[in-house]
């Protein structure tokens, strides 16, 4: 996994997302570097990816087995299917939509800072860290995914999956310290955050770690809730 870039964020005011009469908290966590064992598992898993997106493109869909991708790769399907359930997934580059357990046991308990869009902004930079994908390789399952439409069934389903589970998060949170907006609502800001800091990513040439542009998407967020101005008549 990669560095974090929470460690770096400010504190800042609280945002009428809050119950104003919960009390703050301050303390941030931090991620540990990746050791040697998590970055050879991130090169395997990239390397599957690879392979899959490599054979489909130059067979199809249909005449590409997960076989086929093992052998490229020099491993197992046992092994495969450690890191993938289907070889959908393994085309689509599809993981586990993961928070580290330490990350939720905080969140759920209203911090670490008490200040919900402070610990929304930790909580996508958690599972940035985790889902480092090459602007190359995004743009390989693009490709695919318009030559093979059904794709987009199975990712909807794996979107849908996660945003159940971050509800329950939310739902979590809440009991232990109330805030205003539906759960459902802010499982779709984080699905958002994520998708816009991934395109900042791309637009940059996949420059640093995705997460490295959280702090910007987030402050155009801050600022679209926080703009209280009067409408322009003139402007419509």
């Amino acid at each position: 996994m990669q560095n974090c870039s929470a460690c770096k964020y400010k504190r800042v005011p609280a945002s009428s997302l809050d119950d104003p009469g919960a009390p703050a908290r301050d303390e941030r966590p931090l991620r540990a570097p990746a050791g040697l064992r998590e970055r050879k598992k991130r090169a395997r898993r990239d390397a599957l990816v690879d392979a899959a997106q490599r054979l489909v493109l130059e067979r199809g869909l249909d005449a590409v087995t997960v076989e086929d991708v093992c052998a490229a790769v020099g491993v197992s399907p046992r092994t495969f299917f450690n890191y993938f359930s289907s070889k959908d997934d393994a085309v689509l580059g599809l993981e586990d939509f993961s928070v580290s357990p330490e990350v939720v046991a905080t969140f759920v308990t209203g911090g670490p800072t008490g200040v919900l869009l402070d610990d929304l902004e930790l909580v996508v930079a958690d599972v940035l860290a985790h889902q480092v994908v090459a602007p190359e390789r995004m743009a390989r399952g693009l490709e695919i995914v318009q030559r093979e439409p059904h794709l987009v069934a199975r990712h909807l389903a794996w979107v849908e999956a996660h945003h159940a589970e971050l509800v329950e998060m939310f739902d979590a949170r809440r009991a232990a310290r109330p805030f205003v907006p539906d759960p459902e609502l802010l499982a779709l800001v984080v699905m958002s955050l994520l998708r816009a800091t991934t395109l900042a990513w791309q637009q940059h040439d996949g420059d640093g770690d995705p997460a490295d542009h959280l702090p910007g998407v987030v402050d155009q967020l801050r600022a679209l809730l926080q703009d209280t101005r009067a409408p322009d008549p003139a402007a419509r």
